[in-house]
């Protein structure tokens, strides 16, 4: 309780601290500015009306106002450049609904060094980025509570539904610059096409502080073998530069049906893609004056001739010198020898007794696989090899077959 001091004309006045002690507990009355805090001092005194807020006393100081959000400046780096506008957003806005990212785009709000600018413009290193302030509803944060501690039991959220859980795979090679992984079979680098989450997925999962993971290239869902992830853009951009300047050397290893000609060693015969009746996407050989057809060149170099009861087959080093796709598939088909376990080109009646096999045996998957990849390292320039060795599945299916001349 506070102090009571008497005064002459035997009214009380009260200590500033009861006044605090009292403050929003009387009946809500307000007095007329300057009046004197008093009461009439009954037989019992009773508590005085109390002023109408805090800012009524003199010696209380203003509360500051608050300060108003700021926009803020970003400043594009060198890995981040090449990048949409929109893309870059949806990074650096994380949380924020893409409905808000295209808003604040068409608004204005978003400026590339002080311009406006559309969604797919492009960013560049140095360029500075004006990001309007953004805020998300409580409701909205609690949604995204809600998902952050789902990815963090399940994985990252994919594009298109579903979660891609958190994984690593065989590191062949790693440094700043550029990851090269060996991709298991039936395993997509990417969703997309039914697929809900691949390797890139999965990498960025097991990877939270990875400010940049995107594929130099890809493989077939049922490939395995060598694959290339940059870790920085200059790099991406570099090493796509050489697959598509034909400056890597890309060996896979494809066990065929049948005793290949030894003689046989360029397939150069155009690829057209085309769709089955239901959607599905093939490609097959045309001619070379077909209007359609895209140039497609494939270096082939038979390594073993192997026999299982009653089949024969040979083991090819293949050397992809252009990138279609399924250009391995379809050019080693077309000559007769389609490779062993392939679904969409192959001997189906082989396929299936082939996964029939005893244990050891059984072949349940195309023998396909990235062997050998030769490129120049993005920055130090210097030559690299890798070499991913077969699968145990496809090792064990050879370890059972018996050699001969080829």
């Amino acid at each position: 309780m506070g102090v009571w001091t008497k005064l002459p004309d035997k009214s009380t006045t009260y200590s500033l601290s009861l006044v605090k002690h009292i403050i929003g507990a009387g009946s809500g009355k307000t007095r007329r500015p300057g009046k004197p805090l008093t009461a009439a001092v009954p037989d019992r005194p009773s508590p005085p009306t109390p002023p109408q807020a805090l800012s009524d006393m003199p010696d209380m100081p203003d509360m500051p106002a608050k300060a108003a959000p700021q926009a803020t400046l970003v400043t594009v780096d060198a890995d981040l450049a090449g990048q949409r506008l929109d893309n870059f957003l949806i990074r650096q806005l994380k949380g924020v609904p893409k409905t808000h990212v295209y808003r604040i785009i068409r608004s204005g709000e978003v400026r590339i060094n002080k311009g406006r600018a559309q969604a797919d413009t492009r960013v560049e290193a140095g360029d500075i980025v004006r990001l309007p302030p953004v805020r998300t509803s409580e409701r909205a944060d609690d949604k995204a509570r809600a998902m952050a501690a789902l990815v963090a039991r399940h994985g990252a959220a994919s594009s298109i539904g579903g979660f891609a859980p958190s994984r690593e795979f065989p590191i062949l090679f790693e440094d700043e610059h550029l990851l090269a992984i060996a991709k298991p079979a039936g395993v997509a680098v990417h969703g997309g096409s039914g697929v809900a989450f691949g390797v890139i997925e999965q990498l960025r999962m097991a990877r939270p502080e990875a400010k940049f993971l995107e594929l130099v290239h890809r493989l077939d869902r049922e490939t395995s073998g060598i694959l290339l992830i940059a870790k920085k853009r200059v790099a991406l951009r570099n090493l796509q530069e050489q697959f598509r300047e034909r400056e890597t050397d890309k060996i896979y290893l494809a066990l065929v049906s049948g005793a290949w000609p030894v003689n046989k060693k360029v397939l150069d015969e155009p690829l057209q893609k085309y769709l089955l009746p239901d959607g599905e996407r093939r490609v097959q050989v045309v001619g070379k004056e077909h209007p359609d057809g895209m140039r497609a060149v494939t270096l082939v170099k038979a390594k073993a001739a192997l026999s299982l009861p009653g089949r024969v087959f040979t083991l090819l080093e293949v050397t992809l010198k252009t990138g279609r796709t399924h250009q391995i598939r379809v050019h080693l088909a077309s000559e007769g020898h389609p490779i062993a376990g392939d679904d969409k080109y192959g001997d189906f009646e082989l396929n299936k007794a082939l996964q029939k096999e005893a244990a050891g045996a059984a072949l349940k998957r195309m023998f396909l696989h990235a062997w050998r990849l030769k490129f120049t390292h993005p920055s130090s320039g210097k030559r690299i090899d890798l070499l991913a060795a077969l699968p145990p599945d496809l090792e064990s299916f050879i370890a059972h077959a018996t050699p001969i001349d080829l």
